[in-house]
C-alpha cells in the first residue's frame, strides 16, 4: 500500500509526485505507455513570467528560481514578441501592459524577425525575459527524484475503478489494484471522470484543443536567435523549433478528453493569420499535432483537497501554464497535503483551491 496514488504522469503528476516523495510513499499511474504523452508532450515550451491570469503568473514568478537553477537551470534565452496591425491598435496597447513588454520599432521587429513584412504590420513590442523550457530534462529529473525516494511509475496503467475503503482509496489500472490512504487527482483533460469515478463531484474541468504546425525554415534561414512571436491577443504565434518554426493558431475549441487532432481548417486559418504578417508564404508543412488545455471554470489552476473528501486531492486545471508552473504548484500542493503552511500568499493559495468552485 502507497501513502498516496497519483493519477496522471504529465508535468503536474510528476512534479507533484517528485514533491511528495520526499515525505510519502508514492505511484504514479499513466494511462499511456509513456509518461508526458498528451499535453506535455505537445507544449510549446515557452517560460514567460508575465503570461496568464494573476494567479498564474504568481505561479510562474515564484517558479522562476527554480526553473533558472535547479540542476543546472532548465531555461535558455529566446526573447518574445507582439506584431499588431493599425487597426488593432487598442488590443496592442493591452498586451503591453498585460505582459510588461517594451515598444519598439518597425525596423526593430524586423530585425528579431527578417520574414515579416513592414508594410503589413504598425505596432510591435518585444520582451528579452522570455525563455525556452528544457521540459523533457525537466520531466526526467522529477522522475529521477520520484524514483530515487522509492516512488513507482506504472505506465500502460488506464484507471477503469476507484473505491473508497475506510483507510483510504482502492484504485483497478492496468488490471492490478493499487491501495492508498490518499488519491491525487493529476488526470489533466480526464480530471473530472476520474473525480467521478471516485464519486467526487466534477468542478468543470474543460479540455480545449490547441493545434500546431511545424513548418521548414522560411527562406532556409537560421532560426536559432528569433524571438518567439505572437500576434495581438494570442491570435496565432510562432516559435524556432530546431532548426524549423511552430506555427499555431492558438485556437482553444472545446472537445471531449481524446488523444487530439488538429483541424485542418483551423489550421490553415491560424497559418493565414501568420502569413498574413510575413513576406514568405506557406508551402508545406513538415507535421502538424494538437494538443488539449484543460481549463477550470475561472481558467485559474486547481490545487488541494477536495473540501467534501479531504484524501481526494486536485491537481488539475493547468491551461497549458504546466511546465511554466511546476516547480511552484508542486511545491504547494505538497505543502497542503502535508498540512504545512504554504510559502505562498495565503490571498494566492485561496484563488488555486477546489473550494472556490463549491459554492
Amino acid at each position: 500500500m502507497s501513502d498516496i496514488v497519483v493519477i496522471g504522469g504529465g508535468i503536474a503528476g510528476l512534479s507533484a509526485a517528485a514533491r511528495l516523495s520526499e515525505h510519502f510513499s508514492v505511484t504514479v499511474l499513466e494511462r499511456e505507455q509513456a509518461t508526458g504523452y498528451h499535453a506535455s508532450g505537445r507544449s510549446a515550451a515557452m517560460f514567460e513570467q508575465n503570461y496568464g491570469l494573476p494567479s498564474t503568473v504568481a505561479l510562474n514568478k515564484a517558479s522562476a528560481q527554480y526553473h533558472r537553477e535547479a540542476n543546472g537551470g532548465y531555461l535558455s534565452p529566446r526573447g518574445l514578441m507582439i506584431i499588431a496591425a493599425r487597426e488593432d491598435a487598442e488590443a496592442f496597447d493591452d498586451d503591453v501592459v498585460t505582459m510588461g513588454i517594451e515598444r519598439i520599432s518597425k525596423d526593430r521587429a524586423v530585425e528579431l524577425v527578417p520574414i515579416l513584412d513592414p508594410a503589413k504590420f504598425t505596432f510591435a513590442g518585444y520582451h528579452e525575459a522570455g525563455y525556452d523550457i528544457d521540459t523533457d530534462r525537466l520531466m526526467q529529473d522529477f522522475i529521477r527524484q520520484i524514483r530515487r525516494n522509492g516512488g513507482a511509475i506504472v505506465t500502460k496503467a488506464e484507471v477503469t475503478a476507484i473505491t473508497r475503503q475506510t483507510d483510504g482509496w482502492q484504485v483497478v489500472a492496468g488490471g492490478q489494484t493499487y491501495d492508498a490512504a490518499k488519491l491525487v487527482n493529476a488526470a489533466g483533460a480526464w480530471a473530472d471522470t476520474v473525480a467521478q469515478a471516485a464519486g467526487i463531484a466534477p468542478i468543470g474541468i474543460t479540455p480545449r484543443r490547441r493545434s500546431m504546425a511545424r513548418i521548414p525554415a522560411p527562406e532556409d534561414r537560421d532560426l536559432r536567435d528569433w524571438p518567439m512571436f505572437f500576434g495581438v491577443g494570442e491570435s496565432w504565434y510562432a516559435k524556432p523549433d530546431a532548426g524549423a518554426l511552430l506555427v499555431s493558431p492558438a485556437d482553444e475549441d472545446v472537445v471531449a478528453p481524446q488523444d487530439a487532432w488538429a483541424d485542418d481548417m483551423v489550421l490553415a486559418e491560424g497559418l493565414a493569420r501568420y502569413e498574413g504578417m510575413v513576406r514568405t508564404p506557406v508551402t508545406r508543412l513538415l507535421a502538424s499535432w494538437a494538443g488539449l488545455r484543460s481549463f477550470a471554470p475561472d481558467k485559474a489552476l486547481v490545487l488541494g483537497p477536495d473540501p467534501d473528501e479531504p484524501d481526494f486531492i486536485w491537481c488539475a486545471g493547468q491551461g497549458g501554464y504546466g511546465f511554466q508552473t511546476a516547480p511552484a504548484a508542486s511545491q504547494l500542493l505538497a505543502d497542503l497535503v502535508r498540512g504545512v503552511t504554504p510559502a505562498l500568499p495565503h490571498d494566492l493559495v485561496a484563488q488555486l483551491l477546489p473550494d472556490r468552485l463549491r459554492t
